[in-house]
């Protein structure tokens, strides 16, 4: 590696950068992810140009002590690093329980290492590592759609008289494979009409969003007023 990079090195190393982003990217944007394409090369970018600069500016860090500014060279891609750190927080949202943007912060910081390592020309290490951050999000996304998740939701269910009672309903519910984890009860309008709600838990597919099995049998039975099924996201 030259110790002053010449433009030939340069045209080389942002060539790397922008290419193995864009393969990055382009996965993110097919999926609509934030940090898609252009966002993805322009971290790179950034990465790789400020390690270049850092090679740029090698010839002044040899400096005498009674110099008036010393230069600490890798305080520049340590900044990039910590920057990005702070870019990649604000990507992730937390709603409830539903927590969102871990990927796309990872791959933002991710991309920051990979435009670093081009930008230092260590062309080998970085076309290793964004080959393998390509395989991290494409193959293993679909490893992930083929594992049953934890899946929560809630039934409401308004009973007259002769509708089932709650031992009823708990089997059913069971019986399908879903657990409660917390049930409340209400009765409106006298002892005549009785209100149910429960929030279960199970385990299926990321996104299997279909009407549950028991939602029709609990609706064909007599005596049932009302039934209304919320899935919660995730």
């Amino acid at each position: 590696m030259p110790i002053v990079p010449t433009r030939s090195d340069i045209a080389i190393r942002l060539s790397f950068a922008v290419v193995a982003a864009a393969l990055i990217g382009m996965n993110r944007s097919e999926h609509s992810r934030a940090a898609g394409l252009r966002t993805s090369i322009l971290v790179s970018l950034a990465a790789c140009i400020a390690m270049l600069q850092v090679n740029l500016l090698v010839p002044l860090a040899g400096r005498s002590s009674d110099s008036f500014v010393m230069n600490d060279l890798m305080r520049l891609p340590l900044g990039i690093l910590s920057g990005m750190g702070f870019i990649g927080a604000g990507a992730i949202v937390r709603r409830g329980n539903f927590v969102a943007g871990v990927t796309t912060a990872a791959t933002m910081w991710f991309l920051t290492v990979i435009g670093l390592c081009f930008g230092g020309d260590q062309i080998a290490l970085g076309t290793v590592g964004a080959a393998l951050g390509i395989i991290v999000l494409t193959g293993l996304k679909l490893v992930e759609d083929r594992m049953r998740q934890d899946h929560q939701g809630s039934l409401l269910l308004v009973t007259g008289l002769t509708g089932p009672d709650e031992d009823e309903i708990r089997r059913v519910l069971q019986g399908g494979g879903f657990r409660i984890t917390s049930c409340t009860f209400a009765a409106t309008h006298g002892p005549d009409s009785r209100v149910l709600k429960c929030d279960l838990h199970w385990r299926a597919k990321p996104y299997d969003t279909k009407v549950p099995e028991f939602v029709y049998l609990l609706m064909a039975r007599e005596g049932v007023v009302r039934i209304a099924w919320t899935p919660l996201a995730r």
